[in-house]
């Protein structure tokens, strides 16, 4: 039987996750070359950026690629970040930096990003923090483009599924980066196992936790039409993660979520920020400005070979990846697939 994301070209049933700060044109072109469905993190790119590697992949790659929005709302002005700024102060004081220009912002999806989604008509379009605006939503069907959800609750998938999008990825606790939360009042992310349990209308893909094949087989066992993996993909020589965060892939490090480096919740490895502030602070300005001031921080540490002040966005599989190739990497989890479904 051909499977959902095989309908669309794939090799395998597995979409390599967006990441921004990990993937980008060379991981979605390794992947697709392995038979995934390849995909790019946009949320940071302009309009002229988007269609610059669109195009680059094109040339690259043959088969399906995804093309990832956020859906969250952006304040403005921006917050006050007083009370952030002092409690880091020590930490400009002890690496000699001062705060500098805020970095490139994460931008939620628009009218301009629509009309390059328009000229490019990706196989899909996925979206994280809910959908855009029923307008935008329409002009991004009329490319011919499946449209994907992205849901941490079984109140999201509900909803997702109520609004008609072509599949939902349901994304478990387990998983790394930032919770695509966008119900409720609070940052409530539901395991996996709990998400693929409920049956909607739609086709799901599994997200959290996922990086052999044994894992995969187990998610399509449970319903699952796919799989979104990416702390495995963190290990692929074709991902743009920084020296010191590669040195602590396939370790036995622990993760937790942290609204230290963005103003959101997201899950990464422990380091000396998150364990000296607490994961969790109220001072942190909301997302996306919460990274504006750690951006010094960050970057001298980073030249030195620390990760102190990064984000090492990864999921509980972390200790279980292995560095190869991204295309090599997707041929090996479909064989371990097919050894486990034997």
């Amino acid at each position: 039987m051909v499977g959902f994301l095989e309908k669309l070209g794939a090799g395998a049933p597995i979409v390599q996750a967006p990441m921004a700060g990990a993937g980008g044109t060379r991981l979605a072109i390794a992947a697709i070359k392995g038979g995934a469905v390849g995909s790019l993190p946009c949320a940071l790119l302009t309009p002229a950026q988007l269609a610059e590697q669109i195009a680059e992949v094109r040339v690259g790659a043959t088969g399906p690629l995804n093309l990832n929005f956020f859906c969250h709302h952006l304040s403005e002005p921006a917050p006050d970040e007083t009370a952030w700024r002092a409690l880091l102060e020590p930490y400009y004081a002890e690496e000699g930096v001062e705060p500098g220009p805020a970095p490139p912002l994460r931008r939620p999806f628009d009218a301009a990003l629509c009309e390059a989604v328009e000229k490019a008509r990706p196989e899909i379009v996925s979206f994280h923090f809910g959908l855009p605006d029923t307008a935008l939503l329409a002009r991004v069907r009329g490319t011919g483009a499946l449209v994907f959800g992205n849901a941490t609750t079984i109140e999201e998938m509900r909803w997702l599924a109520e609004r008609g999008v072509d599949a939902v990825i349901a994304q478990g606790a387990e998983a790394g980066g930032h919770s695509g939360w966008f119900l409720g009042e609070g940052h409530a992310p539901t395991p996996l196992a709990e998400l693929l349990a409920e049956e909607i209308a739609v086709p799901v893909i599994a997200a959290g936790g996922i990086v052999d094949g044994a894992d995969i087989a187990r998610a399509l066992a449970a319903g699952a039409s796919g799989v979104q993996i990416g702390t495995a993909f963190l290990a692929a020589e074709e991902s743009s993660i920084s020296a010191p965060f590669r040195a602590l892939l396939g370790s036995d490090v622990p993760t937790e979520f942290t609204n230290l480096f963005s103003g959101r919740e997201a899950q990464g490895i422990r380091n000396r920020l998150m364990r000296e502030l607490g994961p969790i602070r109220t001072e942190a300005p909301a997302f996306p400005y919460g990274s504006n001031a750690l951006a010094p921080l960050r970057a001298k540490a980073e030249a030195d070979g620390r990760g102190d002040y990064s984000p090492l966005w990864a999921g509980t599989g972390v200790a279980r990846v292995r560095a190869m190739g991204a295309e090599q990497l997707v041929r090996q989890l479909v064989e371990a697939l097919a050894s486990a479904r034997a």
